[in-house]
């Protein structure tokens, strides 16, 4: 018989076997969390019948559709060379019009593919050019209209392009100044937006024979954004911020530009998405981000539709991706911030609800971290927002850190699942996003805070954040690391340039490292925005000692700590003779730099080889030097 010492040792041993085991965390394997999605990037036929989506083939992404009748699936593409793009879409005549970008040769091909006789053709092949859909037409379904820069790399035109016959007649030159148009039900353009750079004017006409006429014209602070019209005489739906701080969902009158009503406003960010009906040509719900994603719905049975739809995906956000021409049938995309989502067919007339695919059914949401919304304020006062991932176990301080700065600056991060903050979280780290001043969404005076900030108070509102968790004890302050692509690249460089005491390393993939030469080589098509650039961030003849004090290339000689560096040789904003002779100095300055560039690789790597090389490298880089300071 157990005396009572030894019965009460072996219950604890027991107990204590059991809780280690429960709080113990599963590293989950690298390609689980970076590996091609299974399926991604839905859209629906607009007959209904069918739904596409991409699907890895020998490392590249094609082409597939699946009757919705019979479920059966079919390979629309096998290209082994080049992935497909995610901006594919069905024409209302059931053909899928695709293309690819030839990294190696800096081309584009378009093609089309028929349901109907299963055979796919090349519609364009342009030489170093960009394209994009502008807009569908049902009354014209063989045509759609298209903006190209073949005729001039620092412009784009407006073509209507024959998917058919391939043949593509221009639609509108443009002046010089447009950026975007915008067209109406029957797929006549009738509102531009034209820039120079620093003010934007709409344009409108009433119709095709008459000449385009300004309506608005704002400064960059100031923005009209067209939605579409309203079916309401010449009245469309626009998000703006004139004379108001947060952008609001509006209607305008095209004849003068002046608004007639405002439709919904929030006191606490931006309005920056919506859904728009075709059918019945109005907005059924608006969106924005504060902590956490938000909607106003503005149609009762839609508002019907989300909450039957809501009831059996508890916990999820939903987004509209597609829809077919009766809209009666919808892709929806779900997602957490610890599950990379799903999508699903909704069709409304009879409330059935269908999982088509997961985009990742190696991840277990109960395995990964929460993403939690954060605020501190800035040395100056200033109210910032961002987002905090604890590791999952039991400690609740001191963890070891990964600040990652967004690109930006005029951008944000959101609250959602994101691959590399859990893969990070999944390895034991914290991982710390900020929206420092400049970060879109939060209306326009915080964004103006951020004007000609780069290196300055945005730089310190980053800064600020690790010093508060340090003294909230969040952060070990021996265990920091910054962590950044493009303009989050440039943050990580500048931290570990100018406050060498707070970080351990920085992993930087496609930085920005010199100003001057970023703005300078912009391809022609960004030009335009480029005087915006100048009151922004800065000019490189009048405010060129500023560029020069931020640039990191002219700092070599500060930095101290190891970095990794990941970058893409045909990024088309990288300067990569530039970056190594940047790499070449600080080597001779015996700073331990690792430097991977990809010969066939743009910014973000497609190749998931390549993917998982880099983050192989990320987290043994980590491991090794977010040892504790001595």
């Amino acid at each position: 018989m157990l005396s009572r010492a030894r019965y009460f040792l072996i219950v604890s041993c027991i107990i204590a076997f059991f809780s280690c085991n429960r709080n113990k965390v599963r590293q989950i394997p690298i390609i689980d969390f970076f590996k091609t999605p299974e399926r991604s990037f839905y859209r629906i036929s607009p007959d209904g019948k069918y739904v596409s989506y991409l699907k890895p083939y020998k490392d590249k992404q094609n082409i597939f559709i699946q009757s919705l009748a019979d479920g059966k699936e079919r390979m629309v593409t096998e290209f082994e060379d080049y992935s497909i793009r995610g901006d594919y879409f069905w024409t209302y005549n059931n053909q899928l019009v695709f293309s690819q970008d030839i990294i190696a040769s800096d081309s584009v091909k378009m093609y089309a593919f028929d349901v109907a006789t299963d055979k796919s053709r090349t519609i364009l092949s342009l030489g170093n050019v960009r394209i994009g859909l502008v807009n569908r037409n049902r009354q014209q379904p063989d045509i759609i209209t298209i903006k190209t820069n073949e005729r001039d790399p620092g412009n784009f035109d407006v073509y209507r392009l024959n998917v058919k016959t391939g043949e593509m007649k221009i639609y509108l030159q443009n002046p010089g100044n447009i950026t975007e148009w915008f067209a109406d039900a029957d797929g006549r353009i009738r509102l531009e937006r034209a820039s120079d750079g620093v003010n934007e004017t709409i344009l409108f006409r009433p119709d095709e024979d008459k000449p385009f006429k300004p309506i608005i014209e704002n400064n960059f602070k100031n923005t009209v954004r067209p939605i579409a019209f309203t079916g309401v005489k010449n009245y469309f739906y626009a998000l703006s911020n004139v004379n108001r701080d947060k952008m609001s969902l509006v209607e305008i009158n095209a004849e003068d530009g002046k608004e007639e009503r405002t439709i919904f406003s929030c006191s606490k960010a931006d309005v920056t998405s919506f859904e728009y009906s075709k059918n019945k040509h109005r907005i059924e719900f608006t969106g924005w981000d504060e902590a956490m994603p938000r909607k106003h719905f503005l149609a009762p049975d839609v508002e019907e539709m989300y909450k039957t739809i809501q009831q059996q995906l508890k916990g999820n956000e939903i987004k509209v991706v597609d829809r077919d021409s009766s809209e009666n049938k919808f892709i929806l995309n779900t997602y957490t911030d610890r599950n990379p989502g799903s999508f699903y067919l909704f069709e409304k007339s009879s409330g059935k609800l269908t999982k088509l695919s997961d985009i990742n059914s190696s991840l277990v949401p109960a395995e990964l971290c929460a993403m939690k919304p954060i605020s501190y304020h800035a040395r100056d006062g200033l109210l910032i927002n961002g987002y905090l991932t604890l590791p999952r176990g039991d400690k609740s301080e001191n963890y070891p850190v990964v600040v990652m700065p967004h690109d930006g600056p005029w951008a944000r991060d959101t609250w959602g699942y994101d691959d590399q903050v859990q893969f990070l979280a999944n390895r034991g780290y914290a991982v710390f996003q900020v929206n420092y001043r400049g970060s879109t969404g939060y209306g326009k005076a915080f964004r103006s805070a951020g004007y000609k900030q780069v290196g300055g108070k945005i730089q310190d509102d980053i800064t600020d954040g690790v010093h508060w968790l340090i003294d909230t004890k969040v952060a070990n302050p021996k265990k920091i690391a910054i962590f950044g692509g493009r303009f989050g690249g440039f943050s990580a460089l500048y931290g570990v340039s100018f406050h060498p005491e707070l970080y351990n390393c920085a992993v930087v993939q496609y930085g920005l490292i010199n100003f001057f030469t970023y703005i300078k080589d912009a391809p022609p098509f960004v030009k335009p925005y480029l005087k915006m650039t100048y009151e922004m961030v800065g000019n490189p003849e009048t405010d060129a000692d500023q560029l020069r004090a931020i640039s990191p290339v002219f700092h070599t000689d500060k930095i101290k700590v190891p970095l990794i560096i990941f970058q893409g040789a045909k990024d088309q904003r990288a300067n990569i003779s530039e970056l190594n002779q940047f790499v070449r100095e600080l080597r001779k300055r015996n700073v331990d730099v690792k430097y991977f560039l990809k010969p066939n690789e743009r910014a973000y790597f497609r190749s998931e080889h390549n993917r998982m090389e880099m983050y192989a490298e990320i987290e043994k880089f980590l491991d090794k030097n977010m040892r504790v300071k001595p």
